[in-house]
């Protein structure tokens, strides 16, 4: 099974090279792809059963629950674009998977940590760690909450509320508090919710409960001693880990044999459950607690210094945890002020609460680049959020990346507090941000204005810079060890439009950083080599599976193997990995690629029929191809293509598309090895999607793993909102078509733009 983050050219690489490879090698093999154009050669359970091996070939989480009982390898998806052939003797001696830590969604976390995933399934690739992976799949499921929950309780205060001494108030009985309580369950659940799926992407799910009912506690300060605050999403975050990892260990303990089938559905949640709630009510709830009450404690003693300082103090507080005890300590301390008439502390609160998600959502458009679409579309929410003193919506962010967001969070609400308190704004509601203004609560009006804005600025200039700065190290770090799997990763981000995203978690983002966070690809092999016994040894040849895993809610395509190739009713492809595409003149064509009479028959028709004026559907076009480049250096060549894609008339802007593919470049190199480059930027300066290629006889170099230098240079550029997946199925076919090396000769060989283009219409 092969998948890469948003299924687009790792998916199909590794697909095409695990097929190659073990037909070279006299192996029968089934791929399963889950790509962006869905799941394709879809495996079956009897191709499950007969298997002598699965590889897992994956950089996102999937189910192997079906694999209980065979030989599973599980690697990152660069492995299987790189070592196929090892990875297919290394799944002969491969552990048998009996479903123990890591199954399911978890194993796909696990699979990418570099050790040994459970009981079962070698472990191999340089990917992300098992907690990163976690991590980003809790935020990703916590976003919608965060979103439906923030938004409704925006829209109800904007529409029916008012501000009173109690701070913003609805009208009881109206409809507006109906939509209001309706956001504040979404609220309710957001950090259980985190919590959980951090928990299952360890543990799998009978770590779901105890995740989500330790997030629960984590968010409910008055079941271990704290009336008015909780221990945020940061508590949250803590809960979802332990539950997971005390799942794994639970797991690990021998139990006879009949009361197997009741641990993972009774047993298990219900000891990890207990423990876990017993653990932060007794232990981590009296500490949290006790910070919560000498803080207070702190800030009293602070009434008499400087404003300046206190509301610095005030804004870093508000703005490290969102919800915590430490945000609750000074929110709680400033509207505690208010009734006795000193309403500036509350004033340098309602500053610095809008701060976070104005700024967060202010960094996804100034370097959008840096984010994921789920990303981007969260930081929007955000910005709504942010008018409406509404600090949650910066938490899938924190979450996220927490060593870039919570610093910068923590200086844009120092100023903000810093210079509210200089200016001696006062607010008489507790409440915060503009829409507190807005309804006639806050005294100082300008300068709170100039305190929120000048803070967000602050916080999303200094978001940005972290992040850069960590992404180009995660970059030089992955250029070192020679890790694939994020290259084309990358590559795949950069060209999805609507049909796939990157997070964070990542981080992502991603995903992972995603972040990621967020939609993964996942593409695995069940690849089997010499079978046991003496029946194996008489056929000669193993059954190899392999999967490729699709973004949820597509569709296979039945009767088709991966990039629309005929399979048998085994699920075997009937094409050689190196065939071409289908002869529409309805000619012989070998496994090849040439007609049987010899001809060159790759365009589709005869030997000697005239090229297409356009191949991959359009996007390409002998406008956008160029027989060689002028260029010696990447940046030069990136240039170069841009201009050749402008004179399509597709480019409004050559400036800003060379910028973003720059911008592209410096998170990691889009050098594939193999001689291949594909430079690719996601932007609004181009119109419509368009394909460029070109060729260098010398070579450039692109900084590839492999340490060739690129001879075939295909730039891809698409705008932010191209509609529809055809260009995503393309990209597939060609990231697939290039894992042929004599593709790749013809390709190299041809003398003109006419034959360049009769061999780029092999790709069908």
């Amino acid at each position: 099974m092969t998948a890469c983050p948003t299924g687009i050219a790792h998916t199909y690489m590794a697909a095409e090279k695990l097929a190659q490879t073990a037909r070279s090698l006299g192996h029968e093999i089934k791929v399963e792809t889950q790509g962006s154009i869905g799941a394709e050669n879809v495996l079956s359970d009897n191709d499950v059963r007969h298997a002598d091996g699965i590889i897992i070939a994956a950089d996102k989480d999937v189910d192997r629950s079906r694999f209980v009982g065979k030989k599973v390898l599980v690697v990152g998806v660069a492995e299987g674009i790189r070592t196929p052939e090892q990875l297919i003797e290394r799944v002969q001696s491969a552990p048998v998977y009996g479903g123990e830590p890591g199954e399911g969604t978890g194993g796909g976390a696990a699979a990418a940590s570099g050790g040994t995933g459970g009981s079962g399934g070698t472990v191999g690739g340089k990917e992300r760690s098992v907690a990163y992976k976690a991590l980003m799949n809790g935020v990703s499921y916590m976003i919608p909450f965060v979103v439906v929950g923030g938004l409704l309780i925006a829209i109800s205060l904007a529409v029916g509320g008012h501000a009173t001494p109690e701070g913003l108030k609805i009208a009881p009985g109206s409809f507006w508090e109906d939509v209001n309580n309706i956001g504040a369950i979404g609220f309710q659940l957001m950090v259980p919710i985190l919590s959980g799926y951090i928990a299952y992407a360890i543990g799998d799910r009978p770590a779901l409960v105890p995740g989500m009912i330790g997030g629960w506690i984590a968010t409910h300060g008055e079941l271990y001693g704290m009336k008015d605050a909780s221990a945020g999403f940061i508590g949250g975050i803590v809960t979802g880990f332990l539950a997971g990892y005390l799942v794994v260990w639970i797991k690990k303990v021998q139990v006879p044999r009949f009361a197997q089938p009741i641990m993972p559905i009774i047993v298990i949640p219900i000891v990890a459950t207990t423990a876990l709630g017993l653990f932060f009510v007794y232990v981590l709830g009296k500490p949290i607690s006790w910070v919560f009450t000498h803080l207070t404690g702190w800030l009293s003693s602070m009434t008499g210094t400087s404003a300046i300082v206190l509301g610095a103090i005030l804004g870093l507080m508000i703005a490290f945890d969102m919800g915590g005890p430490v945000n609750k300590t000074a929110f709680l301390f400033g509207s505690g002020l208010i009734a006795s008439g000193n309403q500036t502390v509350m004033g340098m609160c309602a500053a610095a609460i809008p701060v976070m998600p104005l700024g967060q959502g202010l960094a996804t458009l100034i370097r959008r680049h840096l984010y994921s679409e789920q990303e981007r579309e969260t930081g929007m929410a955000a910005l709504f959020m942010g008018l409406f003193g509404i600090s949650e919506g910066a938490i899938p962010f924190a979450a996220a990346r927490p060593a870039q967001v919570i610093p910068a969070n923590m200086l844009g609400g120092a100023v903000a507090g810093a210079l509210a308190g200089m200016a001696g704004v006062a607010d008489a509601v507790p409440h915060g941000g503009p829409i507190v203004a807005v309804l006639g609560a806050v005294d100082g009006v300008p300068m709170f204005f100039v305190a929120v804005v000048i803070g967000a600025v602050v916080t999303a200039l200094t978001t940005v810079t972290l992040v850069d700065v960590a992404e180009r190290r995660k970059s030089g770090a992955r250029g070192g060890t020679g890790s694939g799997a994020e290259v084309v990763a990358a590559a795949d981000a950069a060209v999805t439009a609507g049909g796939a995203s990157s997070v964070v978690a990542e981080p992502e983002v991603a995903e992972p950083v995603v972040a990621e966070s967020v939609v993964a690809g996942v593409a695995g092999v069940a690849g089997g080599g010499a079978g046991d016994g003496a029946e194996a040894a008489a056929a000669g040849a193993s059954r190899t599976a392999v999967a490729v895993a699709p973004v949820p809610g597509s569709a296979a395509v039945p009767g088709q193997g991966p990039g629309g190739k005929p399979v048998d009713g085994a699920g075997v492809e009937t094409e050689g990995a190196d065939t071409a595409g289908a002869d529409t003149a309805g000619n012989d064509v070998r496994r090849d690629g040439h007609g049987v009479d010899g001809g060159n028959n790759s365009d589709g028709g005869s030997g000697g029929s005239a090229p297409s004026a356009e191949v991959l559907s359009g996007y390409l076009t002998e406008q956008t191809v160029k027989t060689q480049l002028d260029a010696d250096g990447k940046e030069a060549a990136i240039r170069e293509m841009a201009e050749l894609a402008a004179g399509t008339g597709k480019v409004a802007d050559v400036d800003e598309l060379v910028r973003v593919a720059l911008a592209r470049e410096a998170q990691g190199t889009t050098g594939l090895g193999e001689e291949i480059a594909i430079p690719h930027a996601k932007t609004d300066a181009v119109t419509a999607p368009v394909v460029g290629f070109a060729r260098s006889a010398d070579g450039i170099d692109w900084g590839s793993l492999d340490g060739t230098l690129a001879k075939l240079v295909f730039m891809i550029s698409v705008p932010e909102a191209a509609a529809g997946d055809e260009h995503l199925r393309i990209l597939a076919l060609l990231s697939r078509k290039l894992m042929d090396a004599d593709f790749r000769a013809r390709l190299q060989g041809a003398e003109d733009k006419a034959a360049i283009l009769r061999a780029l219409g092999e790709i069908q």
